[in-house]
Protein backbone atom coordinates (compact mmCIF):
# COMPACT_ATOMS: atom_id res chain seq x y z
CA UNK A 1 0.00 0.00 0.00
CA UNK A 2 1.31 3.45 -0.84
CA UNK A 3 2.27 5.40 2.26
CA UNK A 4 -0.08 8.28 1.50
CA UNK A 5 -3.00 6.01 0.65
CA UNK A 6 -2.51 4.13 3.89
CA UNK A 7 -2.69 7.41 5.78
CA UNK A 8 -5.85 8.30 3.90
CA UNK A 9 -7.56 5.06 4.85
CA UNK A 10 -6.48 5.34 8.48
CA UNK A 11 -7.74 8.92 8.58
CA UNK A 12 -11.25 7.61 7.99
CA UNK A 13 -11.03 5.29 10.98
CA UNK A 14 -8.61 6.87 13.52
CA UNK A 15 -7.29 4.47 16.11
CA UNK A 16 -8.57 1.45 14.18
CA UNK A 17 -6.31 -1.08 12.50
CA UNK A 18 -7.34 -1.86 8.94
CA UNK A 19 -6.34 -5.45 9.51
CA UNK A 20 -8.40 -5.74 12.70
CA UNK A 21 -11.01 -8.49 12.66
CA UNK A 22 -14.55 -7.13 12.46
CA UNK A 23 -18.00 -8.60 12.79
CA UNK A 24 -19.02 -10.19 9.50
CA UNK A 25 -22.67 -10.74 8.66
CA UNK A 26 -24.51 -12.30 5.74
CA UNK A 27 -26.45 -9.70 3.74
CA UNK A 28 -29.02 -10.52 1.04
CA UNK A 29 -27.89 -9.32 -2.39
CA UNK A 30 -31.32 -7.80 -3.13
CA UNK A 31 -30.87 -5.34 -0.27
CA UNK A 32 -27.50 -4.09 -1.59
CA UNK A 33 -27.11 -1.06 -3.87
CA UNK A 34 -24.02 0.00 -5.80
CA UNK A 35 -21.94 2.94 -4.62
CA UNK A 36 -22.90 6.20 -6.41
CA UNK A 37 -19.37 7.45 -5.69
CA UNK A 38 -17.69 4.49 -7.38
CA UNK A 39 -14.95 6.01 -9.56
CA UNK A 40 -14.72 2.94 -11.79
CA UNK A 41 -17.04 3.23 -14.80
CA UNK A 42 -15.78 0.23 -16.77
CA UNK A 43 -15.64 -3.28 -15.33
CA UNK A 44 -13.75 -6.02 -17.17
CA UNK A 45 -16.47 -8.60 -17.81
CA UNK A 46 -13.98 -11.43 -18.39
CA UNK A 47 -12.34 -10.67 -15.03
CA UNK A 48 -15.78 -10.66 -13.36
CA UNK A 49 -16.52 -14.06 -14.89
CA UNK A 50 -13.19 -15.46 -13.66
CA UNK A 51 -13.87 -14.14 -10.17
CA UNK A 52 -17.37 -15.59 -10.31
CA UNK A 53 -15.98 -19.02 -11.15
CA UNK A 54 -13.57 -18.75 -8.21
CA UNK A 55 -16.42 -17.73 -5.88
CA UNK A 56 -18.46 -20.74 -6.99
CA UNK A 57 -15.58 -23.02 -6.02
CA UNK A 58 -14.12 -21.30 -2.96
CA UNK A 59 -16.70 -18.75 -1.85
CA UNK A 60 -15.98 -15.06 -1.10
CA UNK A 61 -12.67 -14.98 0.78
CA UNK A 62 -12.79 -11.28 1.72
CA UNK A 63 -16.04 -9.63 2.94
CA UNK A 64 -17.27 -6.56 1.10
CA UNK A 65 -17.73 -3.32 3.04
CA UNK A 66 -21.20 -1.79 3.23
CA UNK A 67 -22.94 1.10 4.93
CA UNK A 68 -26.57 1.25 5.98
CA UNK A 69 -28.74 3.62 3.95
CA UNK A 70 -32.36 3.55 5.13
CA UNK A 71 -33.59 -0.02 4.94
CA UNK A 72 -30.94 -0.99 2.35
CA UNK A 73 -27.16 -1.26 2.20
CA UNK A 74 -24.74 0.58 -0.07
CA UNK A 75 -21.41 -0.79 -1.26
CA UNK A 76 -18.37 1.10 0.00
CA UNK A 77 -15.70 -1.34 -1.18
CA UNK A 78 -16.09 -4.58 -3.12
CA UNK A 79 -18.33 -3.93 -6.11
CA UNK A 80 -16.37 -6.41 -8.26
CA UNK A 81 -16.90 -9.13 -5.67
CA UNK A 82 -20.59 -8.19 -5.43
CA UNK A 83 -21.07 -8.39 -9.21
CA UNK A 84 -19.22 -11.70 -9.37
CA UNK A 85 -21.25 -13.11 -6.46
CA UNK A 86 -24.53 -12.24 -8.21
CA UNK A 87 -23.22 -13.84 -11.41
CA UNK A 88 -22.35 -16.94 -9.40
CA UNK A 89 -25.94 -17.12 -8.18
CA UNK A 90 -25.29 -16.28 -4.53
CA UNK A 91 -28.28 -14.90 -2.62
CA UNK A 92 -26.20 -13.61 0.31
CA UNK A 93 -22.70 -12.20 0.64
CA UNK A 94 -20.42 -11.79 3.69
CA UNK A 95 -20.10 -8.14 4.61
CA UNK A 96 -18.81 -5.72 7.22
CA UNK A 97 -21.28 -2.88 7.87
CA UNK A 98 -19.81 0.47 8.87
CA UNK A 99 -21.29 3.84 9.77
CA UNK A 100 -19.99 6.33 7.22
CA UNK A 101 -20.92 9.77 5.93
CA UNK A 102 -21.27 10.48 2.20
CA UNK A 103 -17.85 12.15 2.24
CA UNK A 104 -16.20 9.20 3.99
CA UNK A 105 -17.87 6.76 1.60
CA UNK A 106 -16.60 8.68 -1.40
CA UNK A 107 -13.06 8.96 -0.09
CA UNK A 108 -12.86 5.33 0.99
CA UNK A 109 -14.15 4.07 -2.38
CA UNK A 110 -11.73 6.26 -4.32
CA UNK A 111 -8.75 5.41 -2.13
CA UNK A 112 -9.44 1.69 -2.47
CA UNK A 113 -9.56 1.96 -6.26
CA UNK A 114 -6.41 4.08 -6.40
CA UNK A 115 -4.61 1.42 -4.39
CA UNK A 116 -5.41 -1.09 -7.11
CA UNK A 117 -3.81 1.25 -9.68
CA UNK A 118 -6.00 0.02 -12.54
CA UNK A 119 -8.33 2.98 -13.00
CA UNK A 120 -8.23 4.56 -16.45
CA UNK A 121 -6.62 8.04 -16.54
CA UNK A 122 -10.07 9.62 -16.97
CA UNK A 123 -11.56 7.65 -14.06
CA UNK A 124 -8.60 8.70 -11.93
CA UNK A 125 -9.02 12.34 -13.00
CA UNK A 126 -12.73 12.27 -12.15
CA UNK A 127 -11.92 10.69 -8.78
CA UNK A 128 -9.49 13.50 -7.94
CA UNK A 129 -11.97 16.13 -9.12
CA UNK A 130 -14.79 14.66 -7.04
CA UNK A 131 -12.64 14.50 -3.93
CA UNK A 132 -11.58 18.14 -4.31
CA UNK A 133 -15.11 19.33 -5.04
CA UNK A 134 -16.87 17.38 -2.29
CA UNK A 135 -14.23 17.58 0.42
CA UNK A 136 -13.18 21.15 -0.34
CA UNK A 137 -9.53 20.24 -0.96
CA UNK A 138 -6.94 22.04 -3.07
CA UNK A 139 -4.72 20.07 -5.43
CA UNK A 140 -1.83 20.45 -3.00
CA UNK A 141 -3.91 19.18 -0.04
CA UNK A 142 -5.20 16.24 -2.07
CA UNK A 143 -1.69 15.36 -3.26
CA UNK A 144 -0.44 15.26 0.34
CA UNK A 145 -3.44 13.26 1.49
CA UNK A 146 -2.99 10.61 -1.22
CA UNK A 147 0.79 10.51 -1.25
CA UNK A 148 0.88 11.72 -4.85
CA UNK A 149 2.82 14.60 -6.40
CA UNK A 150 1.03 17.86 -7.16
CA UNK A 151 1.87 17.64 -10.91
CA UNK A 152 0.43 14.10 -10.98
CA UNK A 153 -2.90 15.40 -9.69
CA UNK A 154 -2.85 18.47 -11.95
CA UNK A 155 -1.97 16.53 -15.10
CA UNK A 156 -4.84 14.12 -14.57
CA UNK A 157 -7.44 16.78 -13.71
CA UNK A 158 -6.54 18.78 -16.85
CA UNK A 159 -7.70 15.82 -18.95
CA UNK A 160 -11.27 16.64 -17.93
CA UNK A 161 -11.11 19.78 -20.09
CA UNK A 162 -10.82 17.59 -23.21
CA UNK A 163 -13.95 17.08 -25.33
CA UNK A 164 -16.00 14.08 -24.18
CA UNK A 165 -15.26 12.20 -27.41
CA UNK A 166 -11.51 12.44 -26.79
CA UNK A 167 -11.93 11.49 -23.13
CA UNK A 168 -13.75 8.38 -24.36
CA UNK A 169 -10.82 7.53 -26.62
CA UNK A 170 -8.51 7.63 -23.57
CA UNK A 171 -10.90 5.57 -21.45
CA UNK A 172 -11.16 2.96 -24.21
CA UNK A 173 -7.37 2.84 -24.54
CA UNK A 174 -7.42 4.08 -28.13
CA UNK A 175 -5.07 6.97 -27.27
CA UNK A 176 -2.88 7.50 -24.23
CA UNK A 177 -2.90 10.06 -21.46
CA UNK A 178 0.22 11.52 -23.10
CA UNK A 179 -1.76 12.06 -26.30
CA UNK A 180 -4.51 13.77 -24.33
CA UNK A 181 -2.15 16.12 -22.55
CA UNK A 182 -0.46 17.02 -25.83
CA UNK A 183 -3.81 17.72 -27.51
CA UNK A 184 -4.55 20.23 -24.75
CA UNK A 185 -1.60 22.24 -26.07
CA UNK A 186 -3.50 23.12 -29.25
CA UNK A 187 -4.26 26.83 -29.31
CA UNK A 188 -7.37 26.28 -31.44
CA UNK A 189 -9.41 24.05 -29.15
CA UNK A 190 -11.92 23.29 -31.89
CA UNK A 191 -9.20 21.27 -33.62
CA UNK A 192 -8.73 18.80 -30.75
CA UNK A 193 -11.26 16.21 -31.94
CA UNK A 194 -10.06 16.36 -35.55
CA UNK A 195 -6.43 15.91 -34.51
CA UNK A 196 -7.36 13.07 -32.13
CA UNK A 197 -9.09 11.29 -35.00
CA UNK A 198 -5.99 11.80 -37.13
CA UNK A 199 -3.92 10.20 -34.34
CA UNK A 200 -6.17 7.15 -34.48
CA UNK A 201 -6.18 6.93 -38.27
CA UNK A 202 -2.43 7.39 -38.76
CA UNK A 203 -1.16 5.72 -35.56
CA UNK A 204 0.68 8.87 -34.48
CA UNK A 205 2.75 8.47 -31.31
CA UNK A 206 3.10 11.12 -28.60
CA UNK A 207 6.40 12.55 -29.85
CA UNK A 208 5.05 12.86 -33.38
CA UNK A 209 1.92 14.51 -32.01
CA UNK A 210 3.98 17.04 -30.06
CA UNK A 211 5.68 18.10 -33.29
CA UNK A 212 2.34 18.24 -35.11
CA UNK A 213 0.78 20.40 -32.41
CA UNK A 214 3.78 22.73 -32.45
CA UNK A 215 3.49 23.16 -36.24
CA UNK A 216 -0.25 23.79 -36.02
CA UNK A 217 0.23 26.38 -33.26
CA UNK A 218 2.83 28.19 -35.32
CA UNK A 219 0.38 27.99 -38.25
CA UNK A 220 3.24 27.84 -40.75
CA UNK A 221 2.95 25.41 -43.70
CA UNK A 222 5.64 22.74 -43.54
CA UNK A 223 6.82 23.38 -47.10
CA UNK A 224 7.38 27.14 -46.53
CA UNK A 225 9.16 26.83 -43.21
CA UNK A 226 12.93 26.30 -43.44
CA UNK A 227 14.18 23.21 -41.61
CA UNK A 228 15.87 24.07 -38.35
CA UNK A 229 18.49 22.06 -36.54
CA UNK A 230 16.89 20.58 -33.44
CA UNK A 231 18.77 21.14 -30.17
CA UNK A 232 18.25 17.75 -28.53
CA UNK A 233 19.26 19.10 -25.11
CA UNK A 234 16.63 21.86 -25.24
CA UNK A 235 14.02 19.47 -26.67
CA UNK A 236 14.57 17.12 -23.73
CA UNK A 237 14.29 19.99 -21.24
CA UNK A 238 11.08 21.17 -22.92
CA UNK A 239 9.65 17.68 -22.54
CA UNK A 240 10.60 17.60 -18.84
CA UNK A 241 8.99 20.99 -18.22
CA UNK A 242 5.84 19.97 -20.12
CA UNK A 243 5.53 16.92 -17.88
CA UNK A 244 6.01 19.03 -14.75
CA UNK A 245 3.66 21.89 -15.61
CA UNK A 246 1.13 19.83 -17.53
CA UNK A 247 1.01 22.33 -20.38
CA UNK A 248 2.93 23.34 -23.50
CA UNK A 249 6.38 24.79 -22.75
CA UNK A 250 8.85 26.14 -25.30
CA UNK A 251 12.47 27.20 -24.84
CA UNK A 252 13.76 29.75 -27.33
CA UNK A 253 17.48 30.45 -27.43
CA UNK A 254 19.64 32.96 -29.29
CA UNK A 255 23.42 33.35 -29.16
CA UNK A 256 23.51 35.25 -25.87
CA UNK A 257 20.09 34.87 -24.29
CA UNK A 258 16.76 33.09 -24.47
CA UNK A 259 13.33 32.73 -22.94
CA UNK A 260 10.98 30.06 -21.62
CA UNK A 261 7.30 30.30 -22.55
CA UNK A 262 4.70 28.46 -20.46
CA UNK A 263 1.15 28.37 -21.81
CA UNK A 264 -1.98 28.64 -19.68
CA UNK A 265 -5.63 28.45 -20.72
CA UNK A 266 -7.58 30.09 -17.90
CA UNK A 267 -7.17 32.03 -14.66
CA UNK A 268 -7.31 28.78 -12.71
CA UNK A 269 -4.68 27.25 -14.96
CA UNK A 270 -2.43 30.29 -14.45
CA UNK A 271 -2.87 30.04 -10.67
CA UNK A 272 -1.98 26.35 -10.82
CA UNK A 273 1.24 27.09 -12.72
CA UNK A 274 2.21 29.94 -10.39
CA UNK A 275 1.77 27.65 -7.39
CA UNK A 276 4.05 25.08 -9.05
CA UNK A 277 6.67 27.79 -9.64
CA UNK A 278 6.55 28.70 -5.94
CA UNK A 279 7.12 25.12 -4.75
Amino acid sequence: MAKGLGKGLQALFPGESLAKAESVEQVHVKSIKVNPYQPRKIFDESAIQELSASIKEHGILQPIILRKVGSAYEIVVGERRFRAAKLAGLTEVPAVVRILTDEETMEFAILENLQREDLTPIEEAEAYHNLMENLGLTQEQLAFRLGKSRPHIANHVRLLSLPQKVRNYITEGKISMGHGRTLLGLRKKEQIILVAERVLKEGINVRQLEKLVQRMNEDVPRETKPQKNVDLFLAERESTLRDYFGTNVSIKKTKSKGKIEIEFFSEDDLERILELLNE
